[in-house]
């Protein structure tokens, strides 16, 4: 199986949405309280425990605007917290998932149809490595599965 990695979102692009700037929409971010109810921050990529101040926030994770750069809702910890490390292997958090969305991306940032599927995180790795032998395949996103919200991307290693 190749070697993957699981890429957070950045931290300088974490940084400026903190510090006052603009989301995806050109709004800043809302402040929330946690739950407890199982929302990841994108950044390190852990659930959220219930209490802790959170930013919501549009996000769009392609380059640039196009037909399939889809915009939509994401979490961050409104503190700091360490960006997850990419080789760290599945993020601690999809235990508690039953299922999340795995969608293939060319290098000009378009979904390879036929590359969408609904699969439990112990198979994600396995189910990438598939994905990642057809050569158009640039990157895969996992999403939630009930929501289509961007979780995180991933990356062959190599």
């Amino acid at each position: 199986m190749p070697a993957l990695k699981f890429v957070a979102l950045d931290s300088e692009t974490v940084k400026s949405l903190r510090n006052g700037g603009t989301d995806a929409n050109g709004q800043k971010p809302e402040r929330k309280i946690s739950d407890g109810g199982g929302n990841p921050c994108r950044h390190c990529l852990n659930d959220m425990p219930e209490g802790d101040p959170f930013l919501v926030l549009a996000h769009r994770p392609f380059p640039g605007s196009q037909p399939y750069a889809e915009v939509g809702p994401l979490f961050i910890h409104a503190e700091d917290c360490p960006r997850y490390h990419e080789t760290d292997g599945l993020p601690g958090y999809l235990k508690s998932r039953e299922a999340v969305l795995l969608r293939g991306y060319s290098p000009d940032d378009r979904i390879v149809y036929g590359t969408g599927q609904t699969v439990a995180p112990k198979d994600i790795e396995s189910v990438s490595a598939k994905l990642f032998e057809r050569p158009e395949i640039a990157y895969i996103h996992v999403r939630s599965a009930g929501y289509n919200c961007f979780q995180f991307r991933i990356d062959r290693a190599s």
